[in-house]
């Protein structure tokens, strides 16, 4: 066997350039990525719309103004949950105190460390209000600017799709034509469909959660429920994150041994039942990764992006999978990345069972 050592050269300082360039050029790309993300879930729709003789400015304004209710709707009920929440501030403050002074003599008595060092530690590591109050006008004023960004983006992308369809098609040869037109359809429907699955997702784990903390009697239970739900957009890690949160704030509030384990159960029925019944059915073959590479890509994208870097990973992934499938030399890696498969039976290599 040869290996083509140039080749390989090439194909490895490509992928560190596109890294370098998605890594610095991401004030650019995330909110474009975004809105062409979203912007798909809304193509149907818009051209209904147009169907019935809608203008297309105007049936992209309606889409936008849906796509800004939905997403005040769900803001709008998280504060509503955070307001229900701030009610029992005062119990929370007073548990978490006592839990705070248990912590001192726990680490007074094994570490050695004395109360007023354990505070001079703490405050060493807390800003001051200035900088805090600082921090928090830069970090709205830049969401601001970067909704601004995905708003503009998302109107422009649905308004000149067909545009942005055509000038595609043109870097392709004749003979390829057909090909790119399905690539774009199915990545184009990859994505809604990923959406749209993860919508159904959210709202079915929000009412599982909600029975689940509700009959354990947790305070709060709705707002859990909300929370556990909305983190579902960064598949394993969100789910983990809201069960922990949950779990800390029962324990703060003094939840007894069973009630502890309940919330441990719920979310093991949970990811049970979302994982055998819930996936397969709504999210469908043509969005399934393997669990490996969801989360190579979720750590990826959060190393490049941020937050916002692991929530575009899987529709990102799941549309690059739908690429590779296409074409002869890619193929490999579609079914690298897919989900578990027969090996393909045209295969050249000798297949040996490990």
């Amino acid at each position: 066997m040869t290996i083509n050592g140039n080749s390989i050269l090439k194909k490895t300082i490509f992928v560190f350039l596109m890294v370098f360039g998605l890594y610095y050029g991401k004030d650019f790309l995330m909110p474009i990525t975004i809105a062409a993300i979203l912007s798909t879930l809304f193509l149907p729709l818009c051209r209904k719309l147009e169907q019935i003789h809608i203008p297309r400015l105007i049936a992209v304004i309606l889409c936008f103004l849906i796509l800004l209710s939905i997403i005040s709707g769900i803001i709008g009920l998280l504060g509503w949950q955070i307001s229900e929440l701030n009610k029992d501030i005062i119990l929370i403050k007073e548990k978490a105190i006592n839990s705070f002074n248990v912590a001192q003599a726990f680490v007074l008595k094994h570490f050695g460390i004395d109360n007023k060092d354990q505070i001079i530690l703490l405050q060493k590591e807390q800003p001051s209000i200035t900088n805090v109050m600082s921090s928090l006008a830069g970090t709205l004023s830049e969401f601001l600017s970067f909704s601004i960004l995905v708003s503009a983006y998302f109107i422009l992308l649905l308004f000149y799709r067909r545009h942005i369809h055509a000038f595609i098609l043109q870097l392709s040869s004749t003979q390829h034509q057909n090909e790119v037109k399905t690539v774009i359809a199915d990545a184009a429907k990859v994505s809604q469909q990923y959406l749209l699955g993860l919508a159904k997702m959210i709202v079915c784990l929000w009412i599982m959660y909600a029975i689940g903390f509700s009959i354990l009697g947790i305070k709060n239970a709705l707002f859990f429920a909300f929370l556990c739900g909305l983190l579902e957009i960064v598949p394993y890690i969100g789910n983990i994150t809201g069960t922990l949160l949950t779990l800390s704030m029962a324990i703060v509030q003094g939840a007894s041994y069973p009630i502890i384990f309940g919330i441990i159960i719920t979310y093991g029925t949970v990811q049970f039942i979302q994982g055998w019944i819930l996936e397969p059915i709504i999210l469908g073959p043509q969005v399934k990764i393997n669990p490996l590479f969801t989360i190579l890509s979720l750590i990826i994208g959060q190393l490049i992006w941020g937050v916002a870097g692991m929530f575009l990973a899987i529709p990102i992934l799941a549309i690059l999978k739908i690429i590779f499938d296409h074409f002869d030399v890619l193929k490999p890696i579609g079914f690298l990345i897919g989900d578990l498969q027969k090996v393909p039976k045209n295969t050249k290599l000798p297949i040996e069972p490990l």
